[in-house]
């Protein structure tokens, strides 16, 4: 089973670095938004995340560590609380409630929304396949399909979104996204219904997904908004003849 997860993260990475590239060359083409250039440095963090969740399924120490923090949970806490069903999605929500209320991000309304689109489509897809092939066990016992978890996914997606959308205004805006993000994944142990290594695997794949989705935005805008207005130009001009005054109109497609 861990021959088959190590294959699926190694398609994952070299998917971002096919299509990182590619958007980096189509960036180069055409004059569009601003997005992120690619950097190998900035998968460094959610790569240890993912290795880390990913290592965890078959090690013994990591299990045993997990299994503690299980013991130590359901020890002192009695009552659930399910914030995590509504905070995974607050910090993505934060960037379309920011924008309602005059703050504005790095990008317009569709190109956002496009961004958002990929990245939850990309963390969707990736959460649901590793799912499908690792069959783990939930710590209460309901199901098995605890790796990777998909509410601390989602939460950390949505504030890598906020984050690069209002980086340049507050760094307070990510840091907050990433604070709430941080909360569903401890959530999420709280409630018993994930072990430390999917809520790590699931934070990494939920930043990853955004960075790609930066990453390929120019070229999927491209793509999607094709330009009516770059083949045409508009031309008018005053005369005179000598006789009779006037205005020219040229259009050329």
């Amino acid at each position: 089973m861990l021959q088959k997860i190590v294959i699926s993260i190694c398609i994952l990475f070299i998917s971002i670095k096919t299509i990182a590239q590619s958007a980096v060359v189509d960036t180069l083409k055409v004059d569009t938004i601003s997005s992120l250039k690619f950097n190998y440095k900035q998968l460094i963090v959610p790569s240890i995340l993912i290795g880390y969740g990913v290592i965890g399924i078959e090690s013994d120490q990591i299990k045993d560590f997990n299994d503690q923090i299980k013991t130590e949970v359901n020890e002192h806490i009695d009552t659930k609380i399910s914030v995590d069903d509504f905070s995974q999605y607050a910090p993505a929500a934060s960037v379309y409630v920011l924008n309602a209320f005059g703050v504005k991000g790095k990008n317009d309304l569709r190109d956002r929304s496009v961004i958002f689109a990929t990245s939850y489509l990309i963390m969707a897809s990736t959460i649901l396949g590793l799912k499908s092939v690792t069959h783990v066990t939930r710590p209460d016992g309901s199901s098995n399909n605890s790796f990777p978890s998909g509410h601390t996914a989602t939460a950390f997606a949505g504030a890598e979104f906020l984050y690069q959308e209002y980086k340049d205004q507050s760094i307070w805006y990510g840091i907050a996204g990433y604070a709430v993000a941080t909360g569903t994944g401890l959530f999420r142990i709280y409630n018993d219904r994930h072990w430390l290594t999917d809520v790590a695997a699931g934070a990494g794949i939920g930043i990853i997904s955004t960075k790609i989705a930066y990453w390929v935005n120019p070229y999927l805008t491209r793509k999607l908004f094709k330009s009516t207005d770059a083949n045409s130009t508009s031309i008018i001009s005053p005369f005179y003849n000598g006789q009779q005054y006037g205005l020219s109109f040229v259009k050329t497609f």
